[in-house]
Formats: C-alpha cells, sequence, structure tokens
C-alpha cells in the first residue's frame, strides 16, 4: 500500500472529520489538527480513536492552533518522522473560526478581529504550503483544497468579516494552483451548500431557519451534509483529477442556482 497522507487543517467536526473519516478507509493516514475544549476536545479523541481502528493507526491529532506559524513549524518536524518515505496527498484547510459580526452596528467589527480571521481562515494555508513544499512532501499529484462558501460574493447578516476571508481563501488556492500547477500539485476550493454543523450554529441564532429555507430551494430539497464533501474530496484525489486546478468546485446540488 502507497505510504499516502492527508493533512486536515479542522479535523474535529464537520467537513474536515468526515473527509479524515472517508480517506482513513482508503487507506491514507491522517494528520489533523484542531482546537477545541470541553466535550467538543473529547469528540476529537473519540474520532481519533475511531480513525485508528479504520486504517491501522495511522492517525496523529494535535489539539493545537494550526494557524501559528511557529506551531506549525513544531510540528513539521513530527510530521515527517511520522510520514518517513511518504508524501502528503492532500493539504485541506478546514478551520472554521473567525469573528461574526458586522462591520457596523450594532457591533462593528475590530481591526485585529478581521486580522484574525484573515489569517486563522485565508492566509495560514499560504505558510503551510511553503513550508510541506520546502520540506519536499508535496509532491506531483498532491491537491491544496480550501473550503468556501457563498458568502464569499454575497453579503449577510454577522457574517461580514468571514466572507472577506472565504473570498481572500479562494484567492489564496487559485495563485496555489497557478504556481504550483507546473510541479503537479493543483489547488482548488469546494463551496459547500448550507450544512448543518457547528460552525453554522456560530454564524447565526437563526441557523436552523436558514436549513429549513435551504431544504425548500435546494433542487434536491435537502441539505449539504459533511459526508457530501468528504466524498467529493476523494473524488479529486483521483489521478483522473490531476487536470483540475485553480477551480471553484460546488458541493451543493446545485443550491448556489436557487434563490
Amino acid at each position: 500500500m502507497e505510504n499516502k497522507w492527508a493533512i486536515i487543517l479542522g479535523c474535529s467536526t464537520g467537513h474536515g472529520a468526515a473527509t479524515a473519516k472517508q480517506l482513513a478507509s482508503e487507506g491514507y493516514g491522517i494528520i489533523g489538527f484542531h482546537l477545541d475544549r470541553g466535550s467538543i476536545k473529547k469528540d476529537a479523541l473519540k474520532l481519533q480513536e475511531e480513525i485508528s481502528n479504520i486504517n491501522n493507526d495511522k492517525v496523529q491529532f494535535w489539539n493545537a492552533n494550526a494557524a501559528d506559524k511557529e506551531i506549525m513549524l513544531e510540528k513539521m518536524i513530527d510530521i515527517k518522522r511520522i510520514i518517513k518515505d511518504g508524501e502528503v496527498k492532500l493539504l485541506m484547510h478546514s478551520i472554521a473560526f473567525g469573528s461574526t459580526t458586522n462591520f457596523f452596528d450594532p457591533t462593528p467589527v475590530r481591526q485585529r478581529q478581521m486580522d484574525m480571521t484573515q489569517h486563522v481562515m485565508a492566509h495560514c494555508l499560504i505558510y503551510w504550503t511553503q513550508s510541506l513544499l520546502d520540506e519536499g512532501l508535496l509532491k506531483a499529484g498532491s491537491r491544496v483544497l480550501g473550503l468556501t462558501s457563498e458568502g464569499s460574493y454575497k453579503a449577510m447578516e454577522g457574517y461580514g468579516p468571514v466572507g472577506v476571508a472565504k473570498a481572500s481563501l479562494e484567492a489564496v488556492v487559485r495563485q496555489i494552483g497557478w504556481e504550483l500547477g507546473s510541479q503537479g500539485i493543483t489547488a482548488n476550493t469546494i463551496q459547500a451548500g448550507i450544512t448543518p454543523t457547528r460552525a453554522l450554529t456560530k454564524i447565526s441564532e437563526n441557523w436552523e431557519d436558514w436549513v429549513e429555507r435551504t431544504k425548500e430551494r435546494n433542487p434536491m430539497k435537502r441539505v449539504t451534509t459533511p459526508e457530501d464533501v468528504a466524498g467529493l474530496v476523494s473524488l479529486l484525489l483521483n489521478d483522473k483529477a490531476n487536470f483540475i486546478n485553480c477551480s471553484t468546485i460546488f458541493c451543493d446540488g446545485g443550491e448556489h442556482r436557487s434563490l
């Protein structure tokens, strides 16, 4: 079996967790970062154990801030030791942590909130890609993937900082793919539809209404699930997807085409 690994930034819940389980079932080793406390931390430990049982203990989770460059460089030493002569087939950015507020009333966003949201949800992917490339862990056939949303091009209540960060993430990923495409390394973003995850509950108190409205407007009359996204990630890792680059791929049942 090939010594293939996936690094998932934001692995404990939602799309990151579903992707980790899907790829583990296909023989991938999983390296995951999450930043959780309390019950969610316990959930992450359970997920790590589940993945260990699936892929014969080829898993390492760290409860650490993956957006902190010093932590990234520190853990890079461990990542090289764990992977050995293998390669990172996937670097996936699935971190959902940012300021959910407006630019103006009732609680105007502050500069440090904007800066933090931009770095955590977009810019840190640049430095992860740089570091893995420098260490020779990204090779022809490797994928860099980011998760975006319709908030990257639509304005909505309380989503300003995150919407800006999602637009930035798309630009970051596009540029990565443009610069590394000649090496056979591709980069794309996945736009999932409204998905009832923990991250959604942090965006709005009315998230349950969002879910019900989405079911009505979605052509397939349901919301997106993390497993839908995990399935797409699996497809994109196939060699037949080698020429898909610098693109945003929709995984929403046609939701973005409906009012």
